[in-house]
């Protein structure tokens, strides 16, 4: 089990559904990402999967991953790319079908994008942190999940940054609606529920 914070988040902030996790018997780890404020691709290359090789290799099994938020694509991206290695993702208030936000978070967005080609030049894409970007992290994010990894969006309609009509996948049996805020979505008890329920199912085959 790997959980991935959200945008202009760190890990720390997953300490209570990390806990929880460890509680109802899973091995939970961090990304790694001090701070979830640079290049996907390069986060999930140089920190997410070491994570998630480290949980494969103490536990044996394949990983779930759980991703809040922009945490969320990543833990999508990675499952495309490492679908072996991938029991289940949960994205909480992921942006699976675009980036439709708030202005404040827009406005975030651009400035971590400038930073980004400021201080990685040519070792990123030009179009870097934006839906023009062809880099392996936002092809893998364009692309359905492979059938054996269990799929589970969790969304709140009063969301309050994202359009939570972009946080669905579409699929009656993956989506999940929820009352709460977006950054709530971490801490609440009827999310916590819905995960518990599709770890079993994917532990258990059941889908």
């Amino acid at each position: 089990m790997v959980v991935i914070p959200g945008f202009l988040c760190p890990d720390a902030y997953l300490i209570p559904l990390r806990h929880w996790l460890e509680r109802i018997g899973y091995h939970a780890f961090y990304s790694g990402i001090r701070f979830n404020a640079d290049c996907p691709n390069l986060l999930i290359q140089q920190q997410l999967n070491e994570a998630i090789d480290t949980a494969l290799e103490k536990t044996g099994r394949k990983v779930h991953l759980i991703g809040h938020s922009l945490g969320g694509i990543m833990a999508h991206a990675v499952a495309g790319q490492r679908s072996r290695d991938v029991a289940s993702v949960v994205t909480l208030g992921a942006p699976l079908k675009g980036m439709v936000a708030h202005t404040t978070v827009l406005h975030a967005a651009e400035q971590i994008r400038l930073r980004i080609i400021r201080e990685h030049g040519t070792g990123v894409m030009p179009n870097c942190y934006t839906a023009r970007c062809t880099c392996d992290f936002a092809n893998s994010v364009r692309r359905c999940l492979p059938g054996p990894v269990l799929q589970t969006a969790i969304f709140t309609e009063d969301d309050g940054l994202l359009d939570w009509r972009y946080c669905k996948t579409n699929q009656a049996s993956a989506d999940f609606a929820v009352s709460g805020t977006h950054i709530g979505l971490v801490f609440n008890p009827s999310v916590y529920t819905i995960i518990a329920d599709r770890l079993k199912q994917a532990d258990t085959g059941r889908h």
